[in-house]
């Protein structure tokens, strides 16, 4: 099962916008949220890869329709952009991971974003399942990449580190292929750094090619509102305690007086831009849509400097743009930073606006950090202990009826 493409790093983009949003988990109704809006636009600010999955309700149908219209496919060839999703989990308590499965999920995505391949299969959430189980799904995905074309790059995602690590390891080790990309989210975030003081050695040693950071904000909690609540009610894992403590270190960093130091914007900044730099060495050289006009955002691979690939998710075209924004000025803070911020149109002024802002954000970051305390680097537990797969969980049989006394036989004489 060789390969023939070069490697991901060479042409994903750093910059990649997940839909996990279109879903009722992060609101109350997906269907009422622009996504086409927020797709198109963001194709025309230069975004080029998008991440989805089944498990995210309507989210890969919803990317899909948005992409099949006249606007993409006139001005967005599909070569032009990076679909990235997911195979294994089903719902919140089911998962599957057979072959079978595999390759019924991997052409319904193919349906669903209308697409005849898919740039990355990630195997989701992987902790939730066995390590035989991985094994069965990357051979199975591997098996479609050398068959049929249909997907380019195999990798794996989940949550907790230390068994993306293991996975990782036991996959070079099995097959002598590292895994092309391996995905964590709320692991590079202001409260927790494990991906790049646990998982980073660990994954570069297993020969992983890229990793992405996902989830900035550790899927709502670093917000000054507090976590997200959508149609599923309160999903948010993380404790009471852990929640008091983000609210805290929020009202601190209000208190300050340093410009716009709301800990969500504190937040996102602080993790794109330091992924940028700590997560380079896994990071890609794709198009890092920039701005600079009349340039043509390609998926040629490209011989530009490698920067740390992160995760961006919105729910409306304002957060969108306030993410490019942000984006953009973390761009112009690099070392060639400045030459960039005059290519693009916005001055050399961006640039020392951005390492002004960089130190202001590093400020607020490390008071953040203290408030937080003890629960910098907390993890929650996933899965929670006890859990069980409910795709092949026994049925829990019928109770047998209670049996029906015997009639007794009258003693009584005629």
């Amino acid at each position: 099962m060789s390969r023939d493409s070069p490697p991901l790093s060479t042409l994903l983009p750093p910059l990649i916008c997940g839909t996990a949003t279109f879903n009722n988990q992060y609101n109350p109704d997906p269907y009422a949220i622009p996504t086409t809006a927020i797709v198109h636009e963001a194709l025309a600010l230069g975004v080029r890869a998008f991440d989805t999955s089944p498990y995210y309700g309507p989210a890969e149908d919803l990317l899909g329709a948005a992409l099949d219209t006249p606007f993409v496919r006139q001005n967005f060839p599909r070569r032009d952009y990076f679909l990235l999703t997911k195979v294994g989990r089903i719902s919140s308590n089911v998962f599957d991971y057979s072959a079978s499965w595999i390759r019924h999920s991997v052409q319904r995505s193919l349906e669903r974003l209308h697409t005849d391949y898919l740039d990355v299969v990630y195997c989701h959430d992987v902790e939730f399942v066995s390590p035989d189980e991985v094994s069965t799904a990357v051979m199975e995905l591997r098996r479609i990449r050398a068959e049929t074309g249909a997907i380019k790059y195999v990798g794996i995602s989940g949550y907790p580190v230390n068994p993306l690590c293991e996975l990782a390891e036991m996959i070079l080790d099995k097959t002598g292929e590292p895994l092309d990309i391996v995905m964590s989210y709320a692991n590079f975030t202001l409260q927790n750094t494990q991906l790049a003081s646990v998982a980073l050695p660990r994954l570069r040693a297993a020969g992983v090619d890229v990793v992405p950071n996902a989830s900035v904000l550790g899927m709502g909690l670093l917000r000054r509102t507090g976590v997200p609540i959508g149609a599923q009610g309160d999903f948010h894992p993380s404790p009471e305690k852990l929640r008091a403590a983000i609210q805290a270190a929020s009202d601190w960093s209000d208190a300050q007086d340093i410009p716009d130091p709301r800990i969500e914007k504190v937040a996102i900044r602080w993790a794109f831009e330091n992924w940028m730099r700590e997560g380079a060495s896994v990071g890609a050289r794709g198009d890092p849509a920039s701005g600079i006009p009349w340039t043509r955002e390609t998926m040629d691979p490209s011989g530009g400097t490698k920067l740390g690939v992160s995760v961006m998710g919105v729910s409306n075209t304002e957060e969108l743009h306030e993410t490019m924004r942000v984006w953009r000025s973390i761009l112009a803070g690099l070392d060639d930073g400045e030459k960039r911020a005059v290519a693009s149109g916005r001055g050399a002024n961006d640039h020392a606006w951005s390492l002004k802002r960089q130190k202001e954000v590093q400020l607020l970051a490390t008071g953040i950090r203290t408030v937080l305390g003890e629960w910098v680097d907390y993890t929650w537990p996933s899965p929670t202990p006890g859990f069980v797969n409910q795709r092949f969980a026994p049925a829990n049989p019928a109770p047998l009826p209670t049996p029906v006394a015997s009639p007794t036989r009258c003693q009584n004489k005629p």
